[in-house]
């Protein structure tokens, strides 16, 4: 580099102004612009919408009063049993499959040995992810109506094991978020140098203390954006809820301690409610529906928001005590 040379300069000449690209490369980049633009005009409209809609009907009763069954619900309660259904049901579901998702995604990457096992492994991770809902939510009902189970269910009258409760819906839940924390870590621990880990082996640490005291520090933001991204899809499914949760308006809890009960008992979601009160159900409450619909954005936002604020650590907590 001759004296006088600004750093970086030589890379920019080298890619020159787009003006004297050709015509197909502008187009393609016209394109790529007009993708990108369009993409933040829907999600802007679909949120700007909502939240119109959903501030014109909200009410603060609705926050505090639970459903009542009525086949009315333009005038009967408000949706405080799906609001807190929807938190039970994402929280159980992102602790079974953040903790599975991270393990897989280490063993897969920092492992991946034997060999015969890894790659089976990888490829069932992928057909999960693919699997539509209503299909998990079916295995889900064969699985816990199983008598085997039926301490994780609400049963009938005559005992039989029915296959619906929180438990149920949660586990299968976990396997809609499981492929995006999987791949999220992955990518994580793929961008984490191999200078990093061969300074922790020339330190003295081992394989499995280099894992737990420098790459899983590292990569806390690509878990956090894996478990994010897997709590939206619980928060949005109704298909499991339906099945598998029973979609109750209120909550029918087991007989049983108070909270463990209710979790072996069904319920319902603001997903469920929201399908319930639109004009393709039985509700006729198009107004709670827009109102639930805004809040269920709401609880993603909010998820989203503080799993990305954990996953920054005790740096990104700037709460004063």
């Amino acid at each position: 580099m001759s004296a006088g040379t600004t750093p970086g300069a030589g890379r920019k000449d080298a890619e020159g102004s787009s003006a004297t690209w050709a015509r197909a490369d502008r187009i393609g980049l016209a394109l790529s612009w007009a993708a990108g633009i369009f993409l933040c005009v829907v999600a802007a409209s679909i949120v700007i919408y909502m939240a119109i809609r959903g501030i014109q009907f909200l009410r603060p009763q609705l926050l505090f009063q639970s459903p009542e069954a009525d086949l009315n619900q333009a005038q009967s309660g408000g949706f405080l049993d799906p609001l807190v259904g929807t938190f039970l049901l994402t929280v159980m579901a992102t602790v079974i499959a953040a903790p599975l998702g991270v393990a897989t995604a280490i063993w897969l990457t920092e492992y991946g040995r034997p060999a015969w096992l890894a790659r089976p492994v990888e490829s069932g991770v992928e057909v999960i992810a693919g699997t539509p809902s209503i299909v998990l939510a079916i295995f889900g009902l064969l699985i816990f109506q199983q008598g085997l189970f039926g301490i994780f269910s609400i049963t009938g009258g005559d005992g039989e094991v029915l296959g619906r409760s929180f438990f149920a819906a949660a586990a299968m839940m976990s396997f809609i978020a499981l492929p995006l924390v999987v791949g999220a870590t992955r990518e994580a621990l793929q961008a984490v140098p191999n200078h990093v880990r061969e300074a922790s082996y020339a330190l003295g640490k081992t394989k499995a203390a280099t894992i737990r005291r420098v790459l899983l520090p590292a990569i806390r933001p690509g878990i956090g954006t894996g478990a994010a991204l897997g709590m939206g899809r619980i928060a949005g499914d109704t298909a499991i809820v339906v099945i598998l949760l029973g979609a109750t308006l209120k909550f029918q809890p087991k007989e049983s301690l108070p909270l463990l009960g209710t979790l072996q008992g069904t319920g319902s979601t603001l997903t469920s409610y929201v399908y319930g009160n639109s004009p393709a159900g039985e509700g006729d409450a198009p107004e709670k529906a827009y109102a639930a619909a805004f809040m269920l954005l709401l609880v993603v936002i909010g998820l989203n928001y503080t799993v990305d604020r954990l996953s920054r650590g005790r740096k990104g907590l700037s709460w004063s005590v």
